[in-house]
């Protein structure tokens, strides 16, 4: 058999595009653009501050691999008794405040309601709740308004969820006033 010659390949050409002008041109154009005369800041909404997570200023609680070999919920983030008092106030907010029930279908809470999803949402220990309750009952007694529990002040028909955030306050500022 003979051998079959191929024709020669022909040369390689390579084409080479300039964007040289048009790298030229782009950088005109945002050299001509004005500079920022101030820094971007967060939006603001104009009827008042940003909507923020009610627990806002603490840390999640995360498990560690030890809480993950052992399949248990993470350890409780610490905080104080005026802590709890006020996350138990932004709580009320988020989820709405309801009287009557601990909560509702739609996620209202009462005050005892909002002080058990805050703890259990990782915040706080029990005896830390205990002694925030210790706090609103003193509140109470000592604005004449003498009740065996906060939840009774809770679903009185003259209570309102401003005076229930009021309360919180007052108990939150006694809390910290005594290192609680």
């Amino acid at each position: 058999m003979r051998p079959t010659l191929l024709p020669p390949a022909p040369p390689v050409v390579e084409l080479a595009v300039d964007a040289s002008g048009l790298i030229a041109e782009i950088e005109a154009y945002l050299a001509s653009l004005p500079t920022p005369t101030r820094h971007p800041l967060p939006y603001v909404c104009p009827l008042g501050r940003t909507v923020q997570p009610w627990y806002a200023g603490h840390p999640l609680p995360h498990r560690t691999p030890l809480d993950r070999l052992a399949r248990r919920p993470a350890r409780p983030v610490p905080v104080s008794a005026a802590q709890h008092l006020e996350l138990t106030s932004r709580y009320l907010t988020a989820a709405g405040w309801l009287q009557g029930a601990l909560w509702d279908a739609t996620g209202r809470v009462c005050l005892l309601g909002a002080q058990a999803a805050v703890l259990a949402h990782g915040y706080g220990r029990p005896a830390t709740v205990q002694t925030a309750r210790v706090q609103v009952m003193e509140v109470l007694h000592a604005t004449g308004r003498p009740v065996t529990s906060p939840d009774e002040y809770n679903d009185r028909p003259t209570t309102r969820q401003a005076d229930i955030h009021r309360l919180l306050e007052q108990a939150a500022l006694r809390a910290r006033s005594l290192g609680l």
